[in-house]
């Protein structure tokens, strides 16, 4: 198990060794967003082959190419362990060529994991933050926060391309229950952030997001202030549950890790234990599952959905079919690190048929992800599937599984467009008339995912409450899942469908702290009733 505060674990290696993270993928992007390329002009499209052909070097660095040698007078975005927070002009950004850029691999089983505390240490390395690019993730122990509005920030200097090496090797730290994940160590976050940051960019360039979250990043968020104000809440008889709701549904994933982390330093107690000692029912629930890390939660729900008796195919048709290849590749790996089993081998033995030959292709995460088009193949695509369904006895469910699970979702947008251009009606019609069952479902949410996925997610929660009843494990699971990448566009979506807001539906069929926890986490105020 990886220590809290890593946000997400990212698999052992580097990601181009698995070949699952493309070049230009947004920093800042929080984890199950499901990450598209966005569609690039045909003289970028050039401009880019030309480049890869010209600095093969450079092929192997996870996000962008390194600046070239005009950059090397430029300050370093890290401070070495004697010098300021951000170097001055005259201080060296970065070892000589005469010494390793980076520590050797038995002085990485020495590392600390985190940094030190007070004004000289880095602000706290995340995977998604922070969002606004004015606020630092985790601000400084005197409560100020970092500069990562410094305008050197983000702009390495190297005296040679291959200073920054993305094969550089990284030994594990060893525990008591097996391998640490790469994540926990720091300096590999470090190394991993300032390889992002291989040119400058700009203020208002540094995150992107595909939607509008409901969960933002605390200001001024202190970590032991809140290890604290939880553990009052909770000492003593009764227990607080306002102020849970105030403290773990108002912070992000990240800043949730942190905080377990102080409290378990701080009181000696596990903050999710005592969570579930103090409350019940669904509400314990949700507070449990926000308190997990976001990775670790995708696990669980896949484990649980198969474990027992039966399957639940709807929670891994949800899952598989909306994750980017990186996510899915990053689930695995800390999915055999969690349950000792491979993913790809416990929904072989779970399902069957056509159903288990989709997932098997979604799970190994070879999706094109480039966001390059081409009108020509989207046309061959359309006829091989008119052909493969409506024009023959029998469906070809090969086809289908090939090209839905292949193309990127702007080469699918316009291959469903050609599709109905040719047939006069949707795709999804055409599915719904050859498939049934679950085949039909994983294939139907791939193509709502392609078209709107806030459509899709909110189709989700309208069937997690509609009629008698409330699937509140599946309400409960969106909605951690969305609240920080797309729950504003989804409410949007869910009102537009369905004629009645969101927060509507959840008091209708929901009730007491457990209905204000979740108004708390899609930016509802707190209702009287």
């Amino acid at each position: 198990m990886y220590p809290f505060g890593s946000g997400m674990p990212q698999p052992h290696g580097s990601p181009s060794q698995h070949g699952y993270q493309q070049p230009g993928m947004p920093v800042g992007v929080p984890f199950g967003a499901g990450w598209v390329a966005p569609t690039q002009h045909p003289h970028q499209q050039q401009q880019q082959q030309q480049q890869q052909h010209h600095s093969p070097q450079h092929s192997n660095l996870h996000y962008q190419s390194l600046p070239s040698h005009q950059h090397v007078h430029q300050q370093a975005p890290y401070p070495t362990t004697n010098s300021a927070p951000y170097p001055t002009n005259n201080a060296t950004p970065y070892p000589t060529n005469n010494t390793a850029p980076y520590p050797t691999a038995g002085q990485y089983a020495q590392a600390t994991p985190y940094p030190p505390q007070g004004n000289q240490s880095a602000p706290y390395p995340g995977s998604s933050y922070p969002h606004n690019p004015h606020q630092a993730p985790y601000p400084t122990s005197t409560g100020s926060p970092s500069h990562y509005h410094n305008p050197h920030y983000g702009q390495p200097a190297v005296s040679h391309p291959s200073a920054y090496n993305p094969n550089h090797g990284y030994t594990p730290v060893r525990t008591s229950v097996g391998l640490e994940s790469p994540a926990g160590n720091i300096q590999h976050c470090f190394e991993e952030l300032a390889q992002r940051q291989g040119h400058p960019i700009q203020h208002h360039s540094v995150v992107r997001r595909e939607g509008t979250p409901t969960v933002f990043p605390a200001q001024n968020f202190d970590p032991v202030k809140d290890a604290h104000d939880l553990r009052k809440a909770m000492k003593g008889f009764g227990t607080d549950e306002d102020a849970l709701i105030n403290i773990i549904c108002r912070r992000t994933n990240e800043q949730r890790q942190e905080i377990q982390r102080q409290y378990k330093t701080h009181f000696g107690k596990d903050l999710i234990e005592d969570i579930r000692s103090e409350t019940s029912g669904n509400f314990e629930k949700l507070l449990v599952g926000l308190l997990r890390p976001i990775v670790d939660y995708y696990c669980h729900e896949l484990n649980d959905a198969m474990a027992g008796l039966g399957t639940d195919e709807d929670v891994l048709i949800e899952i598989l079919c909306t994750l980017s290849n990186q996510e899915i590749h990053t689930i695995k790996n800390q999915y055999l690190r969690l349950y000792g089993a491979h993913l790809e081998s416990e929904l072989k033995s779970e399902t069957s048929g056509n159903f288990k030959r989709l997932l098997v292709s979604l799970c190994a995460a070879a999706r094109n992800e480039s966001g390059l088009t081409d009108p020509a193949a989207a046309q061959s695509d359309a006829r091989e599937l008119l052909k493969a369904g409506e024009l023959r006895v029998g469906t070809d469910e090969s086809m289908f599984n090939m090209i839905l699970c292949q193309r990127n979702y702007q080469q699918l947008k316009l291959i469903f467009h050609e599709y109905e251009h040719m047939t006069g009606h949707s795709l999804e019609k055409a599915i719904k008339k050859e498939f049934s069952g679950d085949i039909m479902e994983g294939l139907i949410a791939i193509c709502r995912c392609v078209n709107n996925k806030a459509e899709y997610f909110a189709s989700r929660l309208h069937k997690s409450m509609a009629g008698i009843g409330t699937n509140d494990k599946q309400l409960i699971r969106v909605i951690i899942t969305r609240c920080e990448i797309d729950m504003g566009d989804i409410k949007v979506a869910y009102e537009r469908m369905y004629g009645k807001s969101l927060k509507s539906w959840i008091k209708g069929d929901t009730s007491g702290h457990y209905k204000h926890a979740l108004y708390a986490l899609v930016g509802e105020q707190r209702s009287n009733s």
